[in-house]
C-alpha cells in the first residue's frame, strides 16, 4: 500500500508540473523553482510533512520535497543554533542532494560529448 500511496502522490505532482508545461508558457525551470518554492511554502504552514508522512518517498523525491528538506533543516538549525541557522540549516540538510547532482553531472560531462543542438 505504501508504493501506491508514494506512487500516487509522486505521479500527481509531477501530472500537475507537465500540465504547467503543456498548457501554460511557463518556461520548465520557472515551473521546477516554483515547486522548490511550493514545497517551502507547505512546510512552512505544517502542511507538507503530513503529505510526507502519508505518501513518504513520493512526496520526498519531486522537488516540492527538496524545498521541504530546505524549510526544515532551516527550522532544526534555528532551533538548534539560533538565528544563524538561517544561513548555514538548508544547505546543511541539502548538502546530500546538492553533493550527488554535482557529483552526476560531473560523471555523465565525462561520459557524453557537448554539442550543438542545431
Amino acid at each position: 500500500m505504501d508504493y501506491l500511496k508514494a506512487f500516487f502522490v509522486g505521479g500527481l505532482l509531477c501530472l500537475i508540473g507537465q500540465l504547467l508545461i503543456d498548457k501554460t508558457k511557463l518556461t520548465p525551470a520557472r515551473i521546477l523553482v516554483s515547486y522548490v518554492v511550493i514545497g517551502t511554502l507547505l512546510s512552512a504552514v505544517g502542511f507538507y510533512q503530513h503529505l510526507v508522512d502519508f505518501a513518504g518517498a513520493g512526496a520526498t523525491v519531486p522537488l516540492t520535497g527538496f524545498g521541504h528538506c530546505l524549510a526544515k533543516g532551516v527550522r532544526d538549525a534555528v532551533n538548534e543554533i539560533g538565528f544563524l541557522g538561517i544561513f548555514t540549516g538548508g544547505l546543511k540538510a541539502t548538502a546530500g542532494g546538492i553533493a550527488t547532482a554535482i557529483t552526476a553531472g560531473l560523471v555523465v560531462s565525462f561520459l557524453f560529448k557537448a554539442r550543438d543542438k542545431s
